[in-house]
């Protein structure tokens, strides 16, 4: 027999964070009632359960993917290999979104995935006429469900960026659209996660080219884009801002002192 105290026990470090975790998904308990309850024996399901999660885990599965949630901006969403699993840097872009939108604005977020960031905003801001897009329309169904369990009012489309925008226009358009170049080595850690979110020509800009490009016709005046972007290609992406005709444009960086997310305005 295997008590819950002995699994925890036999878990080191990192590890160890990922089968409290794991297990309490399993068992549908807290972290502080695993710690109250170690004594609880498990079944050998339970055992059986935990022990082929932490296989899928110890070969590079993410754990979100494995308890099929993710928090993000205090929020629980629903994510699966569909969609990216939102990462804590991704914050600074809703932050740069917020302080961009005018009372009762409207917002576009490109490329959504799991519905992160437009969430994010509609919590913060539920005065703001919230759009939200993506290619894929099963990730827009994980969307969809994390708004409709989360109460929030966003109108979501099937979308290759502006595609079928003809005619709208928004205060601020944000986005985290995929940024990695094709053969970036990082590629091999994030083997689980849909490469189609993540990976953008030669040199990882050919979406944020179009995004930035694109953008324009798509702003109110005086409107703001903000994207988020790999670490080093702060400049690049500025120069593609400036060639677009875009004014006061700056860059934030994430919490590595990285600059993740560049805006600029019409």
């Amino acid at each position: 027999m295997t008590t819950v105290a002995a699994r925890l026990a036999a878990a080191r470090g990192e590890a160890r964070r990922d089968v409290e975790v794991l297990l309490g998904h399993l068992l549908g308990r807290s972290r502080a009632w695993l710690y109250a309850h170690g004594e609880c024996v498990l079944t050998d399901a339970q055992t059986e359960g935990l022990d082929a999660l932490v296989a899928r885990r110890e070969l590079g599965e993410p754990v979100a993917y494995l308890t099929g949630r993710r928090e993000f901006w205090g929020l629980e969403l629903e994510v699966g290999p569909e969609t990216l699993v939102p990462r804590p840097d991704t914050e600074i872009l809703v932050e740069q979104c917020l302080a961009h939108i005018p009372v009762r604005g409207s917002v576009l977020d490109v490329g959504t995935g799991a519905g992160a960031v437009v969430l994010a905003v509609a919590r913060e801001r539920p005065d703001a006429c919230l759009t939200a897009t993506d290619i894929d329309p099963d990730a827009l169904a994980v969307a969809r469900r994390n708004a409709e369990r989360l109460g929030a009012a966003v109108e979501f489309l099937v979308a290759d960026l502006y595609d079928g925008l003809a005619g709208l226009r928004f205060d601020v358009i944000v986005s985290n659209p995929p940024y990695v170049a094709e053969h970036d080595p990082h590629l091999a850690t994030l083997r689980f996660e849909p490469r189609r979110a993540l990976v953008a020509g030669p040199d990882g800009l050919a979406v944020l080219r179009r995004l930035i490009a694109g953008a324009p016709d798509v702003l109110e005046p005086g409107g703001w884009l903000v994207v988020e972007h790999g670490a080093e290609q702060g400049a690049s992406v500025r120069t593609l801002f400036a060639a677009s005709g875009f004014s006061s444009i700056r860059s934030e960086r994430d919490l590595a002192g990285h600059e993740r997310v560049t805006l600029g305005t019409q």
